[in-house]
């Protein structure tokens, strides 16, 4: 969800439509970011909108519960009974998230999942968790099982001395025990009798070690390093013109396949993605489904096999120890109170707020101070360049292009993040106004949470907080914090054209079938600079593919010297209208599946914020249900209520209140005059009826 939760988008614009016309027609008006935050900063009031963002938040359960690690880990047992081990192993993970640090609880889940990666195989990963288990201060009267299990993960890997040592191990603490009579001592004794004759036989009999393999690694490719673009090859320049703006082209012929980017995200957030539903699941207080928050690490973006929890909140998890403590101290501990507000408030607001943490106050608060001075190059890289037009074309290396650093380089910096065009003379005054006051949210949270001091790297909170209660009245934010969210109000609006998809192939259904089926599925949102350069094309000459938070961009035709590099901002765009086009030739244009591609390419268009395109394709959509279905089937009432969403989310007011009105009547025959769709059409249509005449006459 890139957009804030529907419920807070209606109540913004209802809030928008309820303020003096005066203000209004100011903020619209507001000539620069600076402006419209002065104006709105002091728009979010605690009994009304900071209320009903908390009521919000109570949906989305981030903190940590007891009762739900008890929950999951339940059900793991019962799956894992069942033989359903990596199942199992993801509850045993939901389950560790849930529990409380220091708990002796989080050792039993980590011995379970322990058990349940043995049996899959996963020897190294077994010992991983055993060592985990260990650390969290398991049982004493339950680690001889654990050690058991230890020293056959050992044997299974050819560790022969580890094995014996924890054989040993486990053989003393049996023997310390003094009990030996009862069926669980009787069980391991029998189990400790095999691992000793199986080490034994192993110690006679070695393995022979395996022959080294010829040299089968491929030879590296060739890559020079562009001296005046991080992580771009030589094979490309950064040119500059008042049409194109900043843009890459080749210096020189690039072959098909040839790489020519190779970029880190500047920063890069999780998108929570959408449920995949686990085999054997039911409808329980808690939530039983993975997705991809459960699946892939919060800070590199690998698949998760043994997560680690966060010490503070169940929804963070990583793939080490070592990427939990990286992203505590670059930004988690500053966002772990806030995750119900940034699962509410959507993926951009939280990669805006993650940016500017990652950049730190001080260069923060230098390129915002400096897009207020005279020399408007950060603010706004158009007008600044005017005086370019008389030499259009300007290599990189020229301190003119905005973004560039003293020395003429394009880095991928917080200085070329900020350089990206936000376009907000673009959005409309309402989106603007959503945004502005989503972002204040945060920044209010942030000072009410005493979290102040962390966001602008000072050394002592307390003094911090003490020296500051003193210059600000109760409820204003601070000059700092105003000049943060003046940032994250930029780099939300940014996203909107330069937010990059770090997308997956993720296996869709159960997995069971002869065929595999997958499918691309968006896994973060992030920023890459360097990446941003490259402008739009629907017949791009190459390629981008993922590998954790990296970026590779190869040629995927032949590009001679001189050409621009064009990239598909939205691939799921390209792939669907090439299904469009070849499914053309042999489905008739009403055929079923015809209205589904429609379907998906409104979706995606609709994920942009492209309201118009998402609106025509959806509109093309309902016309073949209609044909199939007839226009008062159940159907039809689904897709005019995604049609409505689409025309309220554009302020397409008189199309989105005659859409309102069709699906009311069709939706409150097949689903009731209560049901959450017809109340949800509700309060879109009063709040759309509540806006003044000015927009209603714009739209």
């Amino acid at each position: 969800m890139a957009l804030p939760a529907e419920e807070w988008r209606l109540y913004a614009a209802r809030r928008w439509a309820a303020l003096e016309p005066a203000l209004r027609e100011r903020l619209a008006a507001a000539a620069s970011l600076h402006d419209t935050l002065r104006l709105g900063c002091g728009l979010l009031r605690p009994e009304t909108e900071a209320a009903a963002l908390r009521r919000l938040c109570r949906r989305a359960r981030t903190g940590k519960e007891p009762a739900a690690a008890r929950f999951y880990r339940e059900e793991g047992n019962r799956l894992f009974g069942r033989r359903h081990y990596g199942a199992a192993a993801r509850l045993y993970s939901q389950a560790a998230s849930h529990e409380l640090p220091g708990s002796p609880e989080v050792s039993v889940c980590f011995a379970n999942r322990s058990a349940a990666f043995f049996h899959l195989g996963c020897f190294e990963v077994c010992l991983e968790d055993i060592a985990r288990a260990e650390s969290h201060g398991y049982p004493e009267r339950l680690l001889p099982k654990v050690l058991l299990r230890k020293a056959e993960c050992l044997l299974c890997l050819g560790k022969l001395q580890d094995a014996a040592d924890a054989l040993s191990l486990v053989e003393n603490k049996i023997a310390m025990d003094g009990v030996l009579t009862s069926p669980a001592h009787q069980t391991l004794l029998k189990k400790l009798s095999q691992l000793k004759i199986k080490l034994r036989e192993k110690e006679s009999c070695p393995e022979p070690a395996q022959e080294a393999c010829g040299d089968t690694q491929r030879k590296l490719e060739i890559w020079e390093e562009n001296d005046s673009i991080s992580g771009a090859s030589s094979s490309l320049s950064l040119n500059f013109d008042t049409e194109r703006g900043r843009h890459l082209v080749a210096s020189q012929d690039i072959l098909p396949g040839q790489s020519l980017l190779k970029e880190e995200a500047f920063v890069s957030v999780l998108c929570p993605g959408e449920s995949l539903l686990q085999q054997d699941s039911s409808e329980t207080p808690w939530d039983t489904r993975a997705t991809n928050a459960d699946l892939y690490c919060h800070c590199c973006l690998r698949q998760l096999l043994a997560s680690v929890p966060c010490r503070g909140c169940s929804y963070a998890k990583y793939c080490s120890q070592t990427c939990a403590d990286v992203a505590w101290e670059q930004y988690h501990r500053t966002e772990c109170s806030l995750g119900a507000l940034l699962l509410t408030l959507g993926v951009f607001c939280h990669v805006a707020l993650r940016t500017v943490l990652l950049a730190g106050f001080t260069e923060v608060h230098r390129l915002v101070e400096w897009s207020h001075g005279g020399d408007k190059d950060l603010h706004n890289p158009e007008a600044s360049c005017k005086h370019l037009r008389e030499a259009p074309a300007r290599k990189a290396g020229s301190r003119d292009i905005p973004g560039c650093n003293d020395s003429g380089q394009y880095q991928s910096s917080y200085q070329a993040v900020f350089n990206l065009l936000p376009h907000a003379e673009k959005h409309s005054p309402e989106h603007k106004f959503l945004c502005m006051l989503s972002v204040v949210a945060i920044c209010k949270e942030l000072q009410e949470a005493g979290l102040e001091a962390a966001v602008l790297n000072r050394e002592s909170s307390e003094k911090w907080s003490k020296l500051k209660t003193c210059e600000k009245t109760s409820g204003e934010l601070s000059p700092e914090l105003q000049t943060m969210a003046e940032a994250m109000l930029r780099h939300v609006l940014q996203l909107q054209c330069n937010a990059q998809a770090i997308t997956v192939m993720q296996e869709s259904g159960s997995g069971d079938g002869a065929v595999v089926n997958k499918k691309p599925v968006r896994l973060a949102t992030a920023f890459f600079p360097v990446l941003s350069l490259l402008n739009h094309s629907c017949c791009p000459n190459i390629s981008v593919s993922f590998s954790g938070t990296a970026a590779t961009v190869r040629a995927s035709q032949p590009i001679p010297s001189g050409q621009e590099i064009f990239h598909c901002y939205d691939q799921a765009i390209k792939m669907l209208l090439k299904c469009q086009m070849d499914a053309g030739n042999f489905l008739s244009p009403e055929h079923l599946l015809m209205g589904e591609m429609e379907d998906h390419l409104a979706q995606v268009y609709a994920t942009l914020g492209k309201w118009q395109e998402a609106a025509r394709h959806l509109e093309r959509s309902i016309e073949i249900v209609e044909m199939h279905h007839g226009p008062s089937s159940i159907e039809i009432g689904h897709e005019l209520f995604k049609l409505a969403q689409i025309l309220f989310n554009g302020f397409a007011v008189s199309e989105a209140l005659s859409t309102i009105q069709r699906a009311e009547e069709i939706l409150s025959v097949h689903c009731g005059p209560q049901s959450t769709q017809i109340q949800e059409l509700q309060e879109m249509k009063t709040c759309l009826s509540e806006l003044p005449k000015s927009i209603l006459q714009r739209t």
